[in-house]
């Protein structure tokens, strides 16, 4: 008998789920369908649209929008203060985290010195 394939989103889903256990994050506080599944990209979202789209605006056509949207998320990411990250960029603040903040490779490393470093 021949299995239908396994589609690739189901892979992007373990990923995923890995990166978010790494971190000690959880995926969603919400259910399928309900407000909190999407709240961080519907607020993004409203964001930017009002900061870029509704304010940079008219555009003369999609390359415009398409060099705009990535100078916005750049932007976004490098430069723009966030209230709920201490007011410093996101990427900034990922960075910090990272150095202070063990990977599960390291706790296992601290917990159990016969594991090698890079491991």
């Amino acid at each position: 008998m021949l299995l239908p394939p396994v589609e690739s989103s189901q892979y992007v889903a373990v990923r995923y789920t890995e990166r978010l256990a790494a971190a000690g994050a959880v995926a969603s506080v919400g259910s399928v369908g309900d407000s909190y599944d999407n709240a961080l990209a519907e607020a993004f979202n409203s964001l930017f649209k009002a900061e870029l789209i509704r304010n940079k605006g008219p555009w003369r056509g999609i390359d415009d929008v398409e060099i705009a949207v990535a100078e916005y998320i750049d932007w976004y990411n490098h430069r723009r203060l966030h209230g709920e990250l201490g007011l410093v960029p996101p990427v900034e603040y990922e960075t910090s985290h990272q150095r202070t903040t063990p990977t599960r490779h390291t706790a296992e490393r601290v917990n159990n010195p016969s594991i090698k470093a890079g491991t």
